[in-house]
C-alpha cells in the first residue's frame, strides 16, 4: 500500500478465503458468535481463527485496535477479560503492548477476506499469531 493509501486508511484486497479450508471451518463453528460481533463492532475486524475459538483484532492492528476473544460460546471483550482478570492499569498497557508485538511479528503472514453478516472481514489463519496472542493471554491471567 502506497504513502496515500496509509494516511487514507485504504483497505487491502485479500483474496477470499477458500470455502475447504481449515480456518473456514473453523469460522463456521464460531459463526454465530462471529455474527453478533460483527453487528456490534463499526471497525474493522480481523479474525484469527482457531480450532472452536478465534482471537478478533479490532480497527486498525498494531497501533490502535482492540480485542475480544471468541471461545465456550460466548464472546470477550477486551474490557470484561480487563475486569475478569482484574488488570491493573500498568497490567492493561503490558497486555496491549505484548499484543501489539505479536501482531508487528506476524504482520507477514498470509491474510484472506471473508463475509460475515455481510460484512468484509481480514481472516488471519496463522498458527504462529494465534500462539503468540496465546502466550500474551496465558501470561496475563
Amino acid at each position: 500500500m502506497g504513502m496515500l493509501g496509509k494516511w487514507f486508511g485504504a483497505k487491502h484486497a485479500y483474496p477470499p478465503l477458500e470455502a475447504d479450508s481449515n480456518a473456514q471451518h473453523y469460522l463456521d463453528d464460531i459463526s454465530k458468535e462471529l455474527e453478533g460481533l460483527a453487528r456490534q463492532v463499526h471497525g474493522p475486524l480481523e479474525v484469527v481463527p482457531t480450532d472452536h475459538e478465534a482471537f478478533v483484532f479490532i480497527g486498525k492492528p498494531p497501533r490502535q485496535f482492540g480485542i475480544a476473544w471468541i471461545h465456550d460460546g460466548e464472546v470477550s471483550s477486551f474490557q470484561k477479560l480487563v475486569e475478569e482478570w482484574q488488570l491493573s492499569a500498568e497490567q492493561r498497557k503490558k497486555f496491549i503492548h505484548e499484543l501489539q508485538g505479536a501482531y508487528e511479528h506476524a504482520e507477514g503472514v498470509r491474510r484472506y477476506s471473508a463475509k460475515i453478516a455481510g460484512r468484509r472481514i481480514t481472516v488471519t489463519p496463522s498458527p504462529m499469531l494465534e500462539r503468540a496472542v496465546h502466550e500474551v493471554f496465558d501470561h496475563m491471567h
